[in-house]
Parts: structure tokens; C-alpha cells; sequence
């Protein structure tokens, strides 16, 4: 099975429209400012101040002063002065952590449109490549975020074809359409019959846009089926309608939207929204709004646990956090320190066909499976080759099962019940994610790129990303697994590993970035000796790299390109490195006459 080509958008006015993600849906209103029923509990809760970023609480379930999606909406469906919406259209979403990114999602849904939701750090270069990938016709976009699409937007009007709607009232540049006054006109409401609904499932639904690490990102194709079935996620962690879930992650990756906004809607959870992820306002957020879930990155729990410790940060209602990407360290550290919370890690991808649930609290482990589980959600770990960056096969050219304990490539069968819809704009890349003929001809199977291990009590365990291992001393080191060993060392703060090529060596030598923790410094020695009892020796870092603090992307995860492409050079890194030297055992100073030393040869790592 391949990837199904994009067509056209098929659909008809549904007999409910509890069936879809339409705005008509009675589901999702926001609640007037300064006071908001907790999940359905009695009394009310106060808005949370503005400072760092405010919280907003949305209601799933009825309540006044939510209209907008169905007024966005109305006004869409007549065009705006920029031609009809309707099925199939795509219109590049724009806006940050607000109630407008809910209800122009929900608006265009209503309208059989398919949202492509923008990243809000994106430059002008990656925004008009991100609109074009997708074929938008139209761009709806916040109005504080203007500023991003006013150095391209000439050539979006007059090349591209593209209609700018801007939520405000303006004024705005010559053709850019002020949607706050069709707003004001639209209608309050839309009939039932006027909410599209699709004929086919697995047709497109929205564009939610993949990192572009190593490029410009790629428009990843979601289904109608997916996002339905986004609506279970709180119920199959245990949440319910009585919750109040708070949720910091960008909305315009699956996270933060999929998972988080349509999670809340099935199960009619009150969401509290926050514009931007503040370590020192979290817990007061929690108290001041009633907060019982906590959908979490991995990152933003190390932020928590690395905060100075305050009075009362045990005194909160917290009940649930539930995410991915948590280290073991993080873990235990988090729930020592904030007590008992019942925390459910999770595997899953934008455009992935394969999702793991941790239901057991087990620290460490993304998943766990057996028989009747994969019978839902299947998958296999295959022997995975890092020198080659492919898949070990027999003699037959068939890919070859892990053993228990052996980490190997997660992989996922392509069939009805589990597509790949692939990538817009691009069949070469959607066919690079397939691995054919696997286990028999003609079966295919969607490549995750990470490499994992299941144990023998079933737990799935995450170890790397495919791009991120590398080879050693003829040893494949797993970055995960060096940096857990180097931050459980209490100078450091935080880490990151990733592998360095030098010059008349093979593979790539390790390196980490660090920060340590306030008040402390390096101790050479001490690291030294801290690595050299817990990692084997083709796993140690040959080098260190010392920062004030690590880059992350607008979803808190590590960038490692950039760090790998400037080295050890001291010519190109502006911070101070350190040499793992054997002779002194110890991490020394790395300066530009030790640097020639090795790459001329004269140095042995």
C-alpha cells in the first residue's frame, strides 16, 4: 500500500453535527473573562493575571461568549471579499495560544476547509514555502502576528494568489481583509445543516506542520479518522469532565491541538490555556485556576524541577500529567518534589499510524504493549544498521525482528485501518517514511525513526532518534542514554549529546553541550571520573561544551543540527570547551593549539 494521492474534498451537511469538528457544535464556548465555571463544578474561578503570558479557560460543554467560531465561519463561507470557502480549500492558520486559533480551526471546519496550522517563529522565507506546500488560497492570521506576513505579503497577493484575513478591526494594508467586521456582521449562529461533514474519513481534514531541523517543514496530511480519534485521548488516560487540564503546548502542532483542544472536547473538560510555558507561574496558574491535568513536554518538566524550590509547591490540586518525552531522572525528581501524581507517558507522531500509552507509571517507558494491544495498534522493532541509516536485512531482503532487550527501528504496517497519509506538496517525501516488502512482498510499513526496545515485561522504551545515534569505536551510542548518565552528575543542570565528525577518524566522536546548575562549576576531574565509572569507553563525550543555556524549538525539543555543524573549533564556538583527557584523567581546557593537535593527528582520541 502507498500514499494516497490528494484529491478533492467529498461531503454532504451531516443529520448531527456531533459528528464532526464543525463550529456549529455546541462543544467549545469561551467563558466570559474573569469568571469560569472548574469543569463543572460549582463556583468559579479567577482570571489569571497577564504577566509572562495569561491563562485563559476555555469550557467544553456549553456557556455563554463563544461565537466566534460560527461567526468566523458565516463570514468565510461568503468569502470575505476574497472568494468562497468551502470542502477541500486550504487556509493557513496563523495565531498564537488564544481563543481565536479555537474558533478560526472550528469556523473552517464547519466549512469542509482544511486548516494548516502555522508556526508563530517561522521566517518570511518558511512562512510562504509552509503556504505553498499546502496549496492555500487563503490566510487567516492573529493580528498581533501581522507583522510576520507584512514583508512577504505582496508577493502572496499578486503570485500566490492568497487572501489575508486578519482578526482585527484594522486598518490594514490595500486587499487585506479586517475580519473583526465581517464578524460583526455574520450571523450569531449556524444551522445544523449548514456544518459540513465528509463521506470519507480518510480524507484530508487539516496540514499541521512537521519541525523542519534539517529543512523547511513539511506539511504533514491529517485525516478526518485521526482527529475523531483524538477526541478518546483524555478518556483513555483517565481523565474526565470534571477535570480541568492546562495546557501550555504550541496549538499548531498536534499536541497542543489534536491531543489537547480536541482531547477537552471529548470528554468536556474545561482547558486552561496559556499563551507561553512559565516555570515560575505554573503551580500559582494551578491554584488560581483549579487545576487537576497537566499535559506536559518532557522539557517543561525538567523546567519545573529545576525552579528554586518555593513554599506551598506541594499545596495544588494536581491529580494527572500526562504527555511524552519525560527522562527517568526528570521523573522521579518531579514526582519527589511535587508529589503524588499519577504521570502517563505517551508515543505517538504528527504523521505517525503508531501510538503507545505508559498507563503503568513506570518510569522510563513510553508504552506498553502485548498481544491484544497491538491488535489495535500494531508495530515491530527491526534490527536497525546506523552506519548504513537503513534497516538490516536476511539473505531474502526481508528486515529482521529485534530480540527482547535489543534496540532496534519502530515501524508500523500501512493498511485501511492504519494509514500514512504522507506529506503535502510532495510524494518523494512521503515515500522516504515507507519501508517496502518488509516481512513479505508487497506489505508496507511507515518508518518512525526512532529506535526503541520493548523488555520482557512488555514496556517500550524509547532510546534515540535514528539521526541522533551514532558510531563510535565501531559502537553504536545512543545520545539518550549518555545524556541521562551525564545530568544525573549534581553539577549539571541540563544536557545534550550529539556526535562530532573529526577529521582522520571514522563515525563521530561524542560530544555534549552543558549547564550547570546555579552556584556550581565544572570539575574536570570529578566529570571525568563520574562518566568513566557509568559509560563504557566508546560512549564517554571526547568533548564538552559549556553554555549558559540549551536552544530549544518552539515544541522544547533540543536542537542538536547546529551544535554538531560548529564542532569543537574553538575558532567557531563562542563558549568554553574541554578535552577528555585519559593521560590526566580529567576534562581538559580545549584551546586552538590543542585543536590543531587533533585534527592534524598528533592527538589520539
Amino acid at each position: 500500500m502507498g500514499v494516497p494521492k490528494e484529491g478533492p474534498q467529498r461531503g454532504r451537511a451531516p443529520p448531527c453535527p456531533s459528528r464532526g469538528l464543525g463550529a456549529g457544535s455546541p462543544w467549545l464556548r469561551r467563558q466570559p473573562r474573569g469568571s469560569v465555571p472548574a469543569g463543572g463544578a460549582g463556583g468559579s474561578v479567577p482570571a489569571v493575571p497577564a504577566g509572562g503570558g495569561r491563562a485563559r479557560a476555555l469550557r467544553a460543554g456549553g456557556g455563554g461568549g463563544g461565537a466566534g467560531g460560527e461567526r468566523a465561519a458565516g463570514a468565510g463561507a461568503g468569502g470575505g471579499g476574497g472568494g468562497e470557502l468551502g470542502p477541500g480549500v486550504a487556509v493557513g492558520l496563523l495565531a498564537g495560544n488564544e481563543p481565536g486559533f479555537v474558533w478560526g480551526w472550528l469556523g473552517l471546519a464547519a466549512l469542509g476547509a482544511r486548516a494548516a496550522f502555522l508556526g508563530t517563529a517561522l521566517r518570511p522565507k518558511a512562512l510562504r514555502h509552509c503556504l505553498r506546500a499546502c496549496g492555500a488560497r487563503a490566510l487567516l492570521v492573529a493580528h498581533d502576528l501581522f507583522p510576520m506576513v507584512e514583508p512577504i505579503l505582496p508577493s502572496l497577493q499578486e503570485e500566490d494568489g492568497i487572501v489575508v484575513w486578519v482578526l482585527g478591526a484594522g486598518p490594514y494594508p490595500p486587499g487585506v481583509v479586517a475580519l473583526q467586521e465581517l464578524l460583526d456582521e455574520a450571523s450569531e449562529e449556524l444551522e445544523p445543516e449548514d456544518v459540513w461533514q465528509p463521506e470519507d474519513m480518510n480524507d484530508t481534514c487539516l496540514y499541521i506542520f512537521t519541525s523542519g531541523t534539517t529543512g523547511l517543514p513539511k506539511a504533514a496530511r491529517i485525516s478526518h479518522l485521526k482527529s475523531i480519534m483524538c477526541l478518546s485521548f483524555y478518556e483513555l488516560v483517565g481523565a474526565s469532565s470534571h477535570d480541568v487540564v492546562y495546557l501550555a503546548l504550541p496549538l499548531y502542532h498536534m499536541a497542543g491541538s489534536l491531543l489537547g483542544i480536541v482531547g477537552c472536547i471529548g470528554i468536556g473538560a474545561t482547558c486552561v490555556l496559556k499563551e507561553k510555558f512559565s516555570a515560575s507561574q505554573f503551580w500559582d496558574d494551578c491554584r488560581a485556576e483549579g487545576v487537576t491535568v497537566f499535559q506536559y513536554i518532557g522539557e517543561l518538566c525538567r523546567y519545573l524541577v529545576n525552579q528554586p524550590q518555593r513554599p506551598g509547591e506541594r499545596q495544588h490540586g494536581l491529580r494527572l500529567a500526562v504527555g511524552s518525552g519525560l527522562r527517568p531522572d526528570v521523573w522521579r525528581r518531579f514526582l519527589e518534589r511535587f508529589g503524588a501524581i499519577r504521570i502517563v507517558e505517551t508515543y505517538g507522531l504528527t504523521e505517525g499510524n503508531v501510538t503507545l500509552f505508559n498507563y503503568t507509571g513506570t518510569p522510563g517507558a513510553v508504552g506498553r504493549s502485548s498481544f491484544i494491544y497491538k491488535l489495535f495498534s500494531p508495530f515491530e522493532i527491526v534490527r536497525y544498521d546506523v552506519a548504513e541509516g537503513a534497516p538490516v536485512r536476511d539473505k531474502a531482503g526481508r528486515c529482521i525482528r529485534v530480540g527482547t532487550g535489543e534496540t532496534g527501528l519502530l515501524i508500523a504496517p500501512v493498511t485501511p485501518r492504519t494509514p500514512f497519509l504522507g506529506y503535502a506538496g510532495s510524494q518523494e517525501l512521503s515515500e522516504q517514511k515507507l519501508l517496502r516488502g518488509v516481512f513479505a512482498e508487497g506489505d508496507t510499513y511507515f518508518s518512525t525513526g526512532d529506535l526503541v526496545e520493548q523488555d520482557a515485561a512488555q514496556f517500550v522504551r524509547f532510546r534515540d532518534r535514528t539521526g541522533d545515534t551514532y558510531r563510535w569505536k565501531g559502537e553504536n551510542v545512543a545520545t539518550t542514554e549518555v545524556a541521562e548518565v551525564l545530568v544525573a552528575h549534581e553539577a549539571l543542570q541540563e544536557v545534550t549529546v550529539y556526535g562530532v565528525s573529526v577529521p582522520g577518524h571514522e563515525g563521530r566522536a561524542g560530544m555534549a553541550a552543558l549547564v550547570l546548575r546555579p552556584g556550581c562549576r565544572l570539575d574536570g576531574a570529578g566529570l571525568y571520573q563520574h562518566v568513566a565509572e557509568l559509560l563504557p569507553p566508546y560512549a564517554q563525550p571526547r568533548f564538552l561544551r559549556l553554555q549558559e543555556r540549551l536552544e530549544m524549538t518552539a515544541t522544547f525539543k533540543q536542537q542538536k543540527v547546529r551544535l554538531a555543524q560548529e564542532g569543537f573549533d574553538p575558532a567557531r564556538v563562542p563558549d568554553p570547551l574541554f578535552l577528555l583527557d585519559e593521560a590526566a584523567r580529567a576534562y581538559v581546557p580545549l584551546g586552538p593549539a590543542l585543536w590543531e593537535d587533533i585534527v592534524a593527528g598528533r592527538r589520539r582520541l
